[in-house]
C-alpha cells in the first residue's frame, strides 16, 4: 500500500520527531502526526503500538525526550493538561476517572468553575450559572441529562457520555477522542457521530482513536497508522479498506480474524437452573448449561442482564432463588472467594474499576489469585515460581511490558486485558466466564485472545463469552445464548447463528418459553 500524496493545507497542529522512553521500552520512535482544521484524523495501530502515548504528548500529561509541536503554525511547549485547555486542545480518555459523588455539571465544569465575588471580594463558585451553562451544552449536544444529577447514578456509557460533552465544554480547537465508543450504546454513538459532525463544522481537528474499522471508514477523513511506537504513515480515509489497514497495523496479513476451532464440545459439566437476582429489574429464572470444551457465547442488547448474570453466578450480586451445579454437585457460592474455589473464574467488563489493581506490578496483578500454590511451607511466598509464573503469561500472551516490576496501570488497555487473563489462567479454572474479552484491543491482540479461547475449550475448559461484537459472538460459539431484559429468550447452534436470528431474540421482550439445548 503506498502513501497517499494528500493536498497541502494549513495544519493545525503538527507533532514532529517524538521520542518518548520509558524504563526499560521505547514508546515513542520519532513519531509524527499533522491535523487538519475541520476533520477527523483517525490514529490507529496495535495495543502498544504508542498511540495513546502520543496523545498525552500532545495534551502535556507526558514530557517528550525529543520532538516538536507546532500548533497554529507556531512552535510550542505544552507543559501539563491546563495549559493544554488554555490552548484549546481537549481529551476524552479511554479509561474514564469521573468524580462520582459530585453531580454532572461539576464534573463538567472541574478545575475550572465560574466564579462569583461575594461580599464583593470572596470568590466563590457560581453555582446558578454553572447549571444553566451546563443545560445549555447538554441541549446543544443533545444529551438529556439532569445538570444536578449524581455522576455515580449514571451508567458507564453516560459517564462516558458526560466526559465528551466536558471536552466540547471547553470550546476547543483540537480534540482528542480515545477510545470514545468503547461503553456507549448504539444509539450514544449516533448522537457522537452528530455532535462530531457539528464540530468539523466549527472547523475542530479530531483525533480519533478506535480499534472499530467501520466506524473509521465511516467517520475519518484521513488515517496515520503507527506500529512499535513508530509513524508508518497517512493515507486519505476513502482510499482504505479494513484489510490494507489491518496489514499496515500488524506488519503482515491477516487473512482470519478468527483462528479454526478443534474444540468438540463433551458432556454437560455446568448446570444453572431457575437463577434469579434479588433484583426483580435484573435477571431473573435464568436456567442454561455449558459442555466441556464449549464455548457459549452470551449474546444481548444493553441492558439485558448480561453482566449481572454472570456477577450473580460468581457470588458478587445476591440471588433470590436458583441453583448451580458441577458435574451434578451443587455449588454453595455466596462470594466471589467461593467462586474461585469452585474453579470458577470471571474477566470482568470493566478492567480499571474491577479488574486491575493499578499501583501494583504485573507479576502482583497475575499472581494475586492464585497465591496460595506457590507459598513454601504454606507461609512464604515463592517468588522465583511466582517469577517464572509471569514470565511463562507474559511470553504466551505476548504482553508488552518493560518487567513483572512494572506497575499494570502504565501499560495499554489491551496489554492489561492480556494481564488479567493471565491471573484466571494461573489459577487453572474449570469454568471460565470472559465479560467483553475483547473490549479496546487492537485486531491482532484480538486473535491472540481468540487462540487463547480456542485452546482453553480444546483443553477441556468450559467458556462462558459476554460479547457485544456480532462477529465475535458468531465467529467464536459452538452455541449463543440470548438475553433479553433479563431473561434468557433462546439458544442457538453456532453453526446456524447470524445477525438476523440473534436480534430477533434479543428484543424479544414478551415472555415466551424458550428450551435449553
Amino acid at each position: 500500500m503506498s502513501e497517499n500524496r494528500l493536498d497541502k493545507s494549513e495544519y493545525r497542529l503538527e507533532m514532529r520527531g517524538v521520542v518518548k522512553q520509558f524504563p526499560g521500552v521505547k514508546a515513542l520512535d520519532h513519531a509524527q502526526l499533522k491535523l487538519r482544521p475541520g476533520t477527523v484524523h483517525a490514529l490507529m495501530g496495535e495495543n502498544g503500538a504508542g498511540k495513546s502515548t502520543l496523545m498525552k504528548c500532545m495534551f502535556g500529561i507526558y514530557k517528550m525526550d525529543e520532538g516538536e509541536i507546532y500548533y497554529e503554525g507556531k512552535k510550542v511547549d505544552i507543559t501539563d493538561p491546563m495549559h493544554a485547555l488554555e490552548m484549546g486542545i481537549a481529551m476524552v480518555h479511554q479509561e474514564l476517572q469521573p468524580v462520582t459523588e459530585r453531580s454532572v455539571a461539576e464534573n463538567i465544569y472541574i478545575g475550572r468553575y465560574p466564579m462569583e465575588k461575594l461580599l464583593g471580594f470572596i470568590p466563590v463558585v457560581d453555582h446558578q450559572k454553572m447549571y444553566e451553562d451546563t443545560a445549555a451544552l447538554l441541549k446543544k449536544v443533545r444529551m438529556n441529562f439532569d445538570p444536578k444529577q449524581r455522576l455515580g447514578d449514571l451508567s458507564v456509557s453516560q459517564m462516558q457520555s458526560v466526559e465528551i460533552a466536558k471536552a466540547v465544554s471547553a470550546d476547543c480547537k483540537v480534540l482528542i477522542l480515545d477510545e470514545p465508543t468503547s461503553s456507549l450504546t448504539a444509539n450514544e454513538v449516533e448522537a457522537l457521530f452528530r455532535i462530531i459532525e457539528d464540530l468539523k463544522a466549527e472547523g475542530v481537528a479530531i483525533v480519533y482513536i478506535s480499534h472499530k474499522m467501520d466506524e473509521i471508514l465511516r467517520i475519518s477523513d484521513e488515517v496515520t497508522i503507527m506500529r512499535d511506537g513508530k509513524y508508518i504513515g497517512t493515507w486519505a480515509s476513502k482510499s482504505l479498506t479494513t484489510d490494507m489497514i489491518i496489514t499496515q497495523m500488524v506488519g503482515r496479513e491477516l487473512t482470519n480474524l478468527f483462528p479454526q476451532r478443534h474444540n468438540v464440545p463433551g458432556e454437560v459439566v455446568f448446570e444453572v437452573e431457575d437463577f434469579t437476582s434479588i433484583n426483580p429489574r435484573s435477571f431473573r429464572h435464568c436456567t442454561f448449561n455449558v459442555r466441556k470444551g464449549e464455548i457459549l457465547g452470551v449474546a444481548g442488547l444493553v441492558g439485558a442482564q448480561r453482566t449481572e448474570l454472570m456477577e450473580g453466578l460468581f457470588g458478587i450480586r445476591l440471588h433470590s432463588k436458583g441453583t448451580i451445579k458441577y458435574k451434578g454437585r451443587e455449588l454453595k457460592i455466596d462470594r466471589p472467594r467461593d467462586a474461585i474455589k469452585q474453579g470458577i473464574a470471571l474477566l470482568t467488563e470493566d478492567r480499571r474499576a474491577t479488574g486491575i489493581m493499578g499501583v501494583l506490578s504485573v507479576a502482583d496483578n497475575i499472581s494475586i489469585a492464585s497465591l496460595d500454590q506457590y507459598l513454601d511451607m504454606g507461609i512464604v511466598i515463592n517468588d522465583r515460581k511466582i517469577e517464572q509464573l509471569v514470565q511463562d503469561n507474559v511470553k504466551k500472551m505476548s504482553i508488552k511490558c518493560p518487567s513483572s516490576k512494572t506497575q499494570i496501570q502504565s501499560l495499554s488497555g489491551g496489554n492489561m486485558q492480556k494481564v488479567l487473563i493471565g491471573r484466571w489462567l494461573a489459577n487453572n479454572p474449570d469454568v471460565l466466564i470472559l465479560d467483553e474479552p475483547t473490549r479496546g484491543i487492537d485486531v491482532g491482540a484480538k486473535y491472540e485472545i481468540y487462540c487463547i479461547i480456542e485452546e482453553l475449550a480444546r483443553a477441556g475448559k468450559s467458556i462462558i463469552m459476554i460479547s457485544s461484537e456480532m462477529s465475535e459472538i458468531i465467529g467464536m460459539s459452538d452455541r449463543v445464548m440470548v438475553m433479553c431484559d433479563g431473561r434468557i429468550t433462546g439458544f442457538i447452534d453456532g453453526k446456524d447463528a447470524n445477525q438476523e436470528n440473534i436480534m430477533a431474540l434479543a428484543t424479544q421482550f414478551e415472555t415466551q418459553p424458550s428450551v435449553a439445548v
